[in-house]
């Protein structure tokens, strides 16, 4: 009975400290590490939060990696340093998160296959700039404990958002649209946009870091811990109880004929192929419902440069598609237009078209946002290379959101590939629409993470917005989600075929995000700034 009293512990002999615990021997590995292995460690962190987006929705494990930057912030020597640490943690992460844009390359190998590495790495290494100015922020500010926790979600989440603008905005992968698995927990979008949550999420995984300050702040530290616990836990909450109030509705008289005919991108544009790509999609839209005794489609639409032809000068192509229109609906559908004026170059849009029974024009949107080196090449005065999408000419861009009032459908606001990524700006705020409308072509990402990433950011839309949001895409994921961001109707990835399904209605009142927009992002970070820089004030 000795043996067992023996083995007991004792508390250290005077003048002995203890011995650290679990938390802090991992935190004097992650900031001894030095040289290669220090950056190759910040790299591997990234990679590993990017586990946490859409499709693998491994959200746990960007507790280790937040806390491993923070940590790897900790050891800085400088501001050089801690740059390096933010900078190569988003290199990772980036360069994981964004592989699917060589799928996009590969569509013609011969032509743009040498560029893979340097799109994919080249673009990492630029976007990578903003966590390393995020961990430079935090390094500089001298916080200490759950305050410069704070510091970090406030400084990560600006970077974000700054990402989001600054030459002509990138935001994508944002954090917190990890939480689209979750539906609960995207509702908070309709308050603090996908910002806040980025914000929570952050603040939250790196939480856990303070568990090694050491002995004399632990109970501190584990309160603080509960607390950004319990905030999570608050939100879960808060987003469970309002979509349990959530009142259903459709618009009456309206049915939506989505067509997804799965054509593979290397095959879209070849010009032997390229009518009977849209007799295919003639086909498709006049197909019986299913189950035959359901409504029939009212209104049909295709996907992004569905048609790849100038309609404006196609009249029997028109006339064709005007004969696939439902009695008294329209047929809206994405298609190149090309505009000739004497003594003017000819320009070249990105273009929504609604067509009507009679095969005329009924309007036309334009897309605004383009995609850098995909529609347009930057600097083209220096840089002379093709931009991906075939043709000589780039794009054009459009005024702007507008709003599109078309007979049988509520005013909607129309959105073309990318353009539905960007928080805040996905619609005329002096003309709101009742619903939103984004057509893609994301075969350009085949079969990647790359087009469930892209749902994933317009689903978040219509949370901040409070409007249901209608998604045809040419090889998918097209879909119908309702004004609380859930998935009321869905086609996969790669699968060929159409999609009936009524319009959701959209919420009676506006939003709190939908009303102040990136303002309220703007004071929501200020005081989480504020905050940690008194919590650590007092540590």
């Amino acid at each position: 009975m000795d043996a067992p009293r023996r083995m007991r512990s004792s508390p250290p002999p005077d003048g002995v400290p203890p011995s650290p615990g679990i938390w802090a021997r991992a935190k004097v590995r992650v900031t001894g590490a030095s040289g290669w292995r220090r950056l190759t460690l910040a790299a591997g962190l990234g990679l590993l939060a990017t586990a946490a987006l859409p499709p693998v929705h491994a959200i746990v494990l960007l507790v280790p990696a937040f806390i491993g930057l923070l940590w790897l912030i900790d050891g800085s020597g400088g501001w050089r340093s801690a740059f390096a640490a933010g900078w190569w943690f988003g290199f990772g992460h980036f360069a994981a998160g964004l592989y699917w844009i060589a799928h996009a390359l590969l569509t013609d190998a011969a032509q743009f296959g040498w560029m893979v590495p340097f799109a994919v790495g080249g673009l990492a290494a630029v976007v990578a700039v903003f966590p390393g100015v995020a961990a430079l922020l935090v390094g500089a500010s001298g916080t200490r404990g759950a305050g410069r926790v704070l510091v970090l979600g406030a400084a990560w989440t600006a970077l974000e958002w700054l990402r989001g603008w600054i030459f002509t905005g990138f935001p994508w992968n944002l954090v917190g649209t990890v939480w689209v698995v979750s539906e609960p927990m995207m509702q908070s979008a309709a308050v603090f946009g996908v910002y806040g949550i980025s914000l929570l999420s952050v603040t939250v995984a790196a939480m856990p870091a303070v568990l090694a300050d050491g002995a004399v702040v632990e109970r501190r530290a584990l309160g603080a811990v509960a607390a950004a616990a319990a905030v999570l836990g608050l939100a879960w909450a808060g987003g469970a109880a309002r979509l349990a109030l959530a009142p259903g509705g459709e618009v009456a008289g309206v049915r939506l004929r989505l067509v997804q005919p799965a054509i593979d991108q290397k095959l879209k544009w070849r010009p032997k192929l390229r009518r009977a790509h849209v007799e295919r999609q003639l086909d498709m839209s006049g197909a019986p419902p299913s189950p035959v005794q359901a409504p029939q489609p009212t209104h049909v639409i295709w996907a992004e440069t569905a048609v790849p032809f100038d309609l404006a000068n196609e009249p029997r192509l028109l006339e064709a598609l005007g004969a696939a229109v439902p009695a008294g609906g329209l047929l809206i559908a994405g298609a190149p237009r090309v505009t000739r004026r004497e003594g003017a170059a000819a320009r070249i849009w990105n273009s929504l078209h609604a067509v009507g029974e009679r095969g005329e024009i009924v309007a036309t949107y334009d897309k605004f946002h383009l995609v850098p080196f995909g529609e347009y090449v930057p600097f083209r005065g220096l840089l002379n290379i093709s931009r991906l999408v075939p043709g000589r000419m780039d794009f054009s861009p459009g005024p702007g959101p507008v709003t599109l009032r078309l007979p049988g459908l509520p005013p909607f606001s129309p959105l073309i590939c990318y353009e539905a990524i960007f928080p805040g700006s996905v619609l005329d705020r002096e003309d709101r629409p009742a619903w939103l409308l984004n057509v893609t072509n994301d075969a350009w990402f085949g079969m990647s993470s790359g087009p469930y990433q892209h749902f994933a950011a317009a689903r978040f839309r219509a949370v901040e917005e409070g409007l249901p949001l209608v998604r045809v895409a040419n090889t998918g994921i097209s879909a119908v989600v309702d004004a609380h961001g859930r998935t009321v109707a869905r086609l996969g990835l790669g699968v060929t075929g159409v999609l009936d399904s009524p319009l959701p209605t959209a919420l009676e009142g506006i939003t709190p995000y939908g009303l102040l927009g990136d303002w309220i992002v703007v004071m929501v970070l200020l005081a989480a700034a504020a905050g940690g820089l008194l919590l650590s004030r007092g540590s």
